[in-house]
């Protein structure tokens, strides 16, 4: 075991240092074509034309969207495969199979394999991950594989594959160096994984940019579907450990009391989005007990991290990796419902962000732990303490996520809660 630990670590070394990764560098590692991921998949194969595939695009909820599928899916009793990024604590959990992650010796194998293709092609880190969850699920021979995208859609890595049905959950302002600096030229961009004659299916409709996605359906031909237009999802109360929706199809009531194993008021957009996959998916045999219990064992069956996750009790300490506008717009409302003393607020961020718009969203009322990620992107704690301070945001800078938290876990009372939250970096330094 401590050999091939060893071994998994030097690939993953080779993975991070011999290639741009847009996680932790930003700008540099992006590639906007797809003849790198192209020229990869053809010299092993077209390992993503050996399977079933439904893909995944938006701004926020792709990974509750597709995990929740994912969920529905293997209760279903289908082998069904996830690829996601980035990642939290481990590489693999970007490339699982029924909630397990890949493993160790294939992803070594892999890497020592290729290497001789990645010096002639010079791909990123993306593309040889994209093309590594490919060949891991040709070799595993899944039954159907739920493909996230990284970013944007229209030029990501995973945007080669023939999918039975593309999903595009919602658009928000992000990654706007790449994306453009409008609603409707981010919807573009993401409408590019809509495929000739492939249904899509918009998880919000808004009014901003729907006319965006039902031109290029249009053009297309793809059959295009709202999901909101026919499912209406309702909360009702939650616990430690899930959220209890009533759910209403075209104004019918179809379940009373659907039990999810996810918080934040925000999921019922998700959770209607994922319903109306389902409708969408009459090849694949997804009986009501199926969604049930999808639904009800999510976390158990999709290792699902990292989002809307509570940490511990008296404290309440939760965590969300949400990191844009509409996320955090979304993270202050959840918070705002939570009956509390005192807000503490473990908060860090990326060097690349447009920091004035997301700061103005947060909570004035919080107490800030202002931290530096463990990543080279990562924003110097005190540079955002002076930005947040400017805009009425009070607390200090610590030197690490875990001494921030440290700090907010010791100030706080029984009856406090403390949030972490700002990127999906200081999230997994703490989950």
């Amino acid at each position: 075991m401590a050999n091939i630990n060893q071994e998994y670590k030097s690939s993953l070394d080779f993975l991070y240092t011999q290639l741009p990764m847009f996680q932790r560098i930003g700008n540099a590692a992006f590639k906007k074509d797809l003849t790198n991921i192209r020229k990869l998949c053809k010299a092993l194969g077209n390992p993503q034309r050996s399977f079933k595939t439904i893909h995944i695009a938006g701004t926020n909820g792709k990974g509750s969207t597709g995990h929740l599928l994912s969920s529905v899916l293997q209760s279903a009793g289908y082998k069904t495969a996830l690829y996601t990024s980035p990642h939290y604590k481990d590489f693999r959990e970007r490339i699982k199979i029924n909630g397990a992650l890949a493993s160790k010796s294939f992803v070594v194998d892999f890497v020592e394999n290729n290497k001789a293709l990645f010096e002639t092609i010079r791909p990123s880190f993306f593309e040889i991950t994209v093309a590594m969850a490919f060949d891991y699920f040709r070799k595993e021979q899944v039954d159907v594989a739920i493909i996230e995208t990284g970013l944007g859609g229209r030029l990501d890595s995973t945007n080669i594959i023939k999918p039975e049905l593309s999903i595009i959950t919602n658009i928000s302002f992000d990654h706007q160096q790449f994306l453009g600096n409008t609603l409707k030229s981010i919807a573009k961009e993401k409408g590019g994984i809509i495929k000739k004659g492939i249904p899509v299916i918009i998880g919000e409709e808004q009014k901003e940019v729907k006319e965006v996605f039902k031109s290029i359906a249009k053009k297309r031909n793809a059959p295009i579907s709202f999901a909101n237009r026919s499912y209406k999802v309702v909360f009702k109360k939650s616990d430690l450990h899930h959220s209890y929706y009533e759910v209403l199809k075209n104004g019918k009531p179809i379940f009373k009391n659907l039990k999810v194993n996810l918080h934040g008021d925000f999921q019922h957009k998700n959770i209607a989005t994922v319903l109306k996959a389902i409708d969408k998916l009459p090849e694949f045999n997804i009986p009501e007990k199926a969604i049930k219990s999808g639904f009800k064992n999510l976390k158990e069956l999709s290792y699902y991290i990292g989002r809307w996750q509570q940490l511990s009790e008296k404290p309440l300490v939760i965590c969300d990796s949400a990191h844009n506008e509409a996320g955090l717009n979304m993270i202050k409302k959840a918070l705002a419902k939570i009956s509390k003393d005192q807000l503490h607020f473990v908060y860090g961020t990326v060097n690349d962000k447009d920091l004035t718009k997301v700061l103005k969203l947060l909570p004035r009322s919080a107490i800030y732990y202002f931290a530096k990620a463990d990543i080279p992107r990562g924003l110097d704690a005190n540079e955002l303490q002076q930005q947040a301070n400017t805009l009425g945001l009070k607390g200090k800078a610590y030197a690490s996520v875990p001494k921030a938290l440290k700090a907010a876990k010791r100030a706080a009372g029984v009856d406090d809660l403390v949030f972490i939250g700002g990127s999906i970096f200081v999230v997994a330094e703490v989950v």
